[in-house]
């Protein structure tokens, strides 16, 4: 019989989650109505337990808005980064209260538990900060959010709805860029890890006469300025501006592979849009191609002050493909659109030395005409097994595949390489700031 009466307890507070209070009452008279030996006590705390409910519920239901929230969001998303979105939360009620909220977040995330607790004073007011990181671009649908207030008795959660419905979009890394902004201004990137870059020579732009101090080059002394002034003067030399710097992505289904929740595509075009920004800020040109079968977007290269725009907004519509990319259509549509020699960064993957031979005739004539720089991403997973020990037959055989495509990667640098054409070989998270540490390198050498 115990079991009977907590199971049909157990039964009646699921059914009715929000009135605990009312539950446990009626739990309490059917006790003193199928048990009158059990005295008056079940009864007596029956009724007491009734009228708590009720004052609990007139504290809850005497006004119409007891509480009020707000969901705090940026205009957009960034793609990979660390979002912070926030719930402003007021008490409108004259006691304390414990709320519970949810938010109803974008189906993307697959996030089940985003619940936040916290308690309120009268009049009191909080902002709840939460974070989000999305892994795909696109726009992003947020639903209510749903606050359940409870009193200081907690017998009876009273739940408001609040319509905060909207669409965010989801942008490539503009966070990604910024941070990288300042850092490559003042060739910083040092501070993250990255190989200095050594200059050689100087560029051949002329800036100004300046008095020599101790560190110039002793080279470039202006021996007329000298005999003017009668002190030692120097020629100061600025790095050459407007020169052309293309991002082309392949989109093809080589480009489709997932590392860390990001598709190498999403790598790609975060990187490019770090690069271009550096690349304007160094007052050179910045474009976009995008290819795989069929051509996509084409953006000239341009510096005005909205071009990033254009580029950000560009490549917020990209998708990976399906086909394998049409190398001929790559070449004409560089030889039609780019009309200088420029700094070409082809963002791409090849997985064999296969791969690289079918596109190589095409590769060369790019190469012939501006600076190539092929980048190409490193299988993180196969160089982890590669540097396994095996444990039996099994795992050397796993162990030598994974060595042999290891292996494969390298030798597509030497035969890049062979044929004039430079190259990066980078794990997905280090690709932006190998890139863009390679750009500033080929500035300083005026490769370009």
């Amino acid at each position: 019989m115990k079991n009977i009466i907590s199971l049909f307890y157990k039964n009646l507070f699921l059914t009715n989650r929000l009135f605990t209070g009312l539950g446990c009452s009626a739990v309490l008279f059917l006790l003193s109505f199928f048990f009158p030996w059990l005295g008056v006590v079940p009864e007596l705390a029956f009724w007491a337990l009734t009228a708590l409910v009720i004052i609990d519920l007139l504290l809850l239901y005497k006004t119409n808005k007891g509480v009020f929230a707000k969901r705090h969001a940026p205009e957009r998303l960034s793609n990979s980064d660390d979002n912070e979105l926030g719930i402003y939360i007021e008490n409108w009620y004259g006691f304390n209260i414990s709320v519970g909220i949810i938010d109803e977040i974008p189906f993307q995330f697959q996030k089940r538990d985003v619940w936040f607790k916290t308690s309120l004073k009268p009049r009191d007011r909080k902002l709840i900060n939460y974070i989000l990181r999305p892994t795909r671009r696109g726009e992003y649908e947020f639903g209510d959010i749903r606050v359940f207030v409870k009193s200081p008795l907690g017998l009876i959660r009273r739940r408001y709805n609040f319509s905060e419905a909207e669409t965010l979009p989801v942008y490539p890394s503009f966070l990604q860029m910024r941070k990288y902004e300042l850092m490559a201004i003042s060739n910083r990137l040092t501070d993250i890890g990255i190989k200095k870059i050594r200059r050689i020579g100087h560029s051949l732009e002329f800036e100004q006469v300046k008095t020599y101090v101790a560190g110039d080059d002793y080279r470039t002394i202006n021996w007329k300025a000298t005999a003017r002034q009668g002190n030692l003067m120097v020629n100061s030399y600025t790095d050459e501006k407007a020169q052309h710097v293309y991002c082309i992505i392949d989109k093809s289904r080589a480009m489709k592979m997932p590392f860390e929740g990001l598709s190498l595509l999403d790598y790609a075009i975060n990187a490019s849009l770090v690069l271009s920004n550096v690349a304007l800020l160094k007052e050179d040109k910045a474009g976009l191609i995008t290819i795989s079968e069929q051509l996509g977007a084409v953006v000239p290269a341009d510096k005005r002050p909205t071009h990033l725009n254009k580029i950000l907004e560009v490549l917020y519509k990209e998708k990976t493909r399906y086909l394998e990319t049409n190398m001929e259509l790559l070449y004409a549509t560089i030889r039609k659109v780019i009309k200088q020699r420029s700094l070409v960064v082809f963002f791409t993957n090849y997985e064999s030395l296969n791969a690289l031979q079918r596109q190589l005739p095409f590769l060369k004539r790019i190469a012939k005409y501006h600076l190539l720089l092929v980048v190409f991403f490193e299988n993180t997973e196969l160089k982890k097994l590669s540097e396994q020990n095996a444990a039996d037959v099994e795992g050397i055989y796993v162990k030598t595949i994974a060595e042999k495509f290891a292996y494969d990667k390298k030798l597509i640098v030497k035969e890049l390489a062979k044929h004039g054409i430079q190259s990066i070989l980078t794990a997905p998270q280090n690709l932006t700031v190998n890139a863009v540490n390679r750009y500033l390198e080929i500035k300083a050498k005026q490769k370009i």
